[in-house]
């Protein structure tokens, strides 16, 4: 099974859908809850190329993206193998 890390804020709507999606497919994960934590968010934004907006995703070490990113894997098909850690 992939390693799979989320940042979020606790009151985030994409952030509990993201993290719904996670759950329905039996996913365990490590979440970051980083409200209101501006150095959080900067380690994040590095890890995320510069992106700050949550949630922020990754799979194995890799930058998924946020919320609707992580729902267009599903709907392609491809976010199984990336959990299965076989992309």
């Amino acid at each position: 099974m992939a390693k799979v890390e989320i940042y979020t804020w606790s009151r985030c709507p994409f952030c509990i859908r993201a993290k719904q999606l996670l759950t329905q497919k039996g996913v365990k994960f490590t979440e970051y809850v980083i409200d209101g934590d501006e150095v959080a968010r900067d380690a994040m934004a590095k890890r995320a190329h510069g992106r700050r907006s949550l949630p922020q995703i990754f799979i194995d070490n890799e930058h998924i993206g946020g919320c609707d990113d992580l729902y267009a894997l599903e709907a392609q098909g491809k976010l199984d193998a990336l959990l299965q850690g076989v992309a």
